[in-house]
């Protein structure tokens, strides 16, 4: 059953879907639907995946289909999209796995997408790969789509645009903030490899975003931290020191200040309210040592 409560029926069981992998070769890809729950650990199907990737068989993985496919370990050292509400907990459990905040990724024979609309444009591209062009724009024709997202495109507008932003050098900012949230850089060193000057950054993030670079590179570890502490049983200090925070006590009061709860209190309103996902009992978190780690803060 879907998250909006469509139910899909079934052809054939897994163990029959094996059997016919192991005898067939006319299985032309796998193909693992997941949605904002996280699917929980399934032996067979883990065993099943592993099989079609010793066949060369390959993976197409839609929203936290992903983290089945990186539970069963074959996704480490690819490049994998990963739906920017899931993010913040899979870089912690998959570290071996390069997850990006894109629409989807091609890395070999797996195939990744955030979920969503991405699903469409992710299938469009693999038959353009097969088919070439022309089919896709007849598809897309049928379907009126406007346009066909590419592999890397960002899955959703920085925080608080309200229109497309273009300019590459604020854009390359905003990348390395989203890529360094656990280990925040100092805005110069950022500024520095934009390729513009201080002054303009700055002007530029006001203009586009209405606050700072470091207003803005702030809100960022934040919301990370938000959706750390609604979808884990993290511990608040773990939380803290994976979204760059060295101090439990600075992040209770700027996160107080951004929400107008503390930490715990979203925790405790969030399970109250279901909206929990409870991504932490399905991953089978090991995270025993993340508050060892240490982290400078920058802003």
């Amino acid at each position: 059953m879907s998250s909006c409560r469509l139910t899909v029926s079934i052809d054939s069981t897994l163990r029959d879907e094996r059997e016919r992998t192991q005898k067939s070769t006319l299985t032309s890809a796998a193909v693992i639907c997941g949605g904002s729950a996280i699917p929980r650990p399934e032996r067979q199907l883990d065993a099943w995946l592993r099989e079609c990737r010793m066949r060369r068989i390959p993976l197409i993985c839609i929203g936290s289909g992903t983290v089945v496919v990186a539970r069963a370990g074959l996704a480490d050292g690819r490049r994998c999209a990963v739906h920017w509400e899931q993010l913040p907990l899979f870089c912690e459990q998959f570290p071996g796995i390069e997850s990006t905040q894109t629409a989807f990724e091609h890395d070999g024979d797996l195939h990744t997408c955030s979920g969503g609309d991405a699903s469409f444009d992710m299938f469009l591209h693999l038959v353009e790969r097969d088919h070439g062009s022309v089919v896709v724009n007849r598809i897309c024709e049928k379907a009126i789509a406007f346009r066909m997202r590419s592999a890397g495109d960002r899955q959703r507008l920085p925080l608080h645009s309200r229109v497309q932003l273009n300019h590459k050098a604020v854009m390359k900012v905003i990348g390395l903030m989203e890529a360094s949230l656990d280990d925040p850089m100092p805005v110069d060193d950022l500024v520095a490899l934009s390729g513009i000057s201080r002054r303009q950054i700055e002007r530029l993030f006001e203009r586009e975003l209405g606050r700072s670079p470091n207003r803005y590179y702030l809100e960022l570890r934040l919301e990370r931290a938000h959706l750390l502490l609604v979808s884990t049983n993290l511990p608040v200090v773990e939380v803290a020191v994976a979204c760059g925070f060295i101090s439990p006590s600075h992040f209770s009061k700027v996160y107080r200040e951004a929400y107008g709860c503390a930490p715990h209190q979203t925790r405790l309103a969030a399970r109250a309210s279901g909206r929990s996902h409870q991504m932490n009992p399905a991953l089978g978190l090991d995270l025993a040592g993340t508050s060892q780690r240490r982290f400078s803060m920058a802003g």
